[in-house]
């Protein structure tokens, strides 16, 4: 039996004592902590996981004989320690055969983003889709058709995905995998993760389904400009604007898992009326459809009979004319960038952020925006100028939330290795 090292590897009692979990759930937490500890470094001898987790060496070398097995670790090579030590065999994360899908369904695009469970990428791609104005039933069934090609691209890189995880603009019932309102797409109690797994019937993959926020916020946290940074915010550059919050190093959900939809601060009560229903939502002010509808209001969002372009390209004709000094494009950054300020501030006092990472449009336009909104931060936040607070640009574009997604898919393997247990076929060549 594999040892009992930390209070997380225990069930409690009702009283709140820690009692011993069964064999198998011990098993399962070791093997996960292992995996954890070879995430997080290149590779490790089994001296060192065992030093590093508290284990037995002999428990060590125990479950590695299991993680080789399920090709899950692969020996890299011997480290000889001092002049005449003994040398050691290393190790490192694996799993190229481990697929981990990530999706992000938006107002205007559908992202993919796939790996395997050592991060190597192998599928990524992004479709333009007119998801607002499909209606809930179409974009399942697009959505389906996407994630069904990209599995079968990961397949003939020879991983097979134990996950997708969903990434979607609005509130969502992570237990149940339902999206409760999702308003600039106009769904309503969608139960998307049952949905989706019933398209893909037979490849008989586990789906998820997050907030795009979230899921964007721990892409940040753990690969992007802050990453590290124990307390930041993110906020998506979309037609919608979503927050996620990391707080002490841990994302904040909130008491039902709903918390980050800054987007809906009411900012201004003589304001639009947004997607929400609502009057003067901060994303009436900076979303991508405020900015387009004020910098190029012949392509504004919602006009009968124009095409849904790439939010890319829309960006980038806006990119072109700020460099040229068209003015009207230029007024219309200058508000969206105070009014990203001003709401930025909010934040600032609300959550004393180290970092507020901005992403999607927001980090496309940021030299433009950033002078603005920085400055309304400064002039606004209470604590300024000891907060340290300040902007920053993403550098994940507008597939942050699908690289999160596919990294919850993996934290989901590293948390419970044996939900991957059953042997898969191997290479010929294997």
């Amino acid at each position: 039996m594999a040892q009992v090292t930390k209070e997380s590897h225990l069930t409690r009692a009702p009283g709140g004592a820690a009692l011993p979990a069964g064999p198998a759930a011990l098993r399962r937490a070791n093997l996960s902590l292992v995996l954890r500890e070879l995430r997080d470094h290149t590779s490790l001898s089994r001296a060192d996981i065992a030093e590093a987790t508290g284990l037995h060496r002999a428990t060590v070398s125990n479950l590695m004989a299991e993680l080789l097995e399920r090709r899950l670790v692969r020996e890299v090579g011997v480290e000889h320690v001092g002049a005449i030590g003994r040398p050691r065999r290393a190790v490192a994360l694996h799993g190229a055969h481990v697929g981990a899908l990530g999706m992000e369904i938006n107002v205007d695009y559908i992202a993919v983003h796939g790996t395997d469970l050592s991060g190597r990428v192998l599928v990524e791609r992004r479709v333009v889709y007119d998801t607002m104005g499909s209606g809930p039933d179409s974009a399942v069934r697009r959505l389906g058709l996407v994630a069904k090609e990209a599995v079968e691209a990961m397949r003939r890189a020879g991983a097979v995905p134990a996950g997708i995880a969903v990434a979607v603009p609005g509130l969502v019932d992570v237990t149940r995998g339902v999206v409760t309102l999702a308003p600039n797409l106009y769904w309503h109690d969608l139960p998307l993760a049952d949905q989706l797994s019933s398209i893909l019937g037979p490849l008989n993959v586990p789906v998820r389904v997050d907030n795009d926020a979230n899921l964007a916020a721990l892409a940040e946290y753990t690969s992007g400009i802050a990453a590290g940074t124990p307390d930041l915010v993110y906020l998506t550059g979309e037609v919608g604007v979503g927050g996620g919050i990391i707080s002490g190093g841990k994302l904040l959900r909130g008491a039902d898992g709903f918390s980050g939809e800054v987007g809906h601060l009411r900012v201004d009560p003589n304001g639009d009326q947004c997607g929400c229903g609502r009057i003067g939502c901060w994303e009436t002010k900076v979303g991508l459809a405020a900015l387009v509808r004020a910098a190029m209001p012949e392509q504004a969002y919602g006009l009968p009979g124009m095409p849904v372009p790439d939010p890319g390209e829309r960006v980038a004709d806006i990119a072109r004319g700020l460099a040229s000094g068209d003015r009207r494009m230029m007024m219309a950054v200058a508000q969206v960038g105070e009014w990203l300020g001003l709401g930025g501030s909010i934040l600032a006092n609300l959550f004393n952020p180290r970092a507020i990472v901005i992403g999607g449009y927001f980090a496309s336009l940021a030299q433009w925006l950033l002078p603005h909104a920085q400055d309304q931060l400064q002039r606004l936040v209470v604590a300024a100028p000891a907060a340290q607070c300040r902007f920053v640009a993403s550098t994940l574009g507008f597939g942050a939330a699908s690289r999160g997604a596919a990294s919850m898919v993996v934290n989901h393997i590293i948390d419970d290795p044996a939900a991957i247990m059953d042997p898969l076929p191997r290479p010929a060549a294997y």
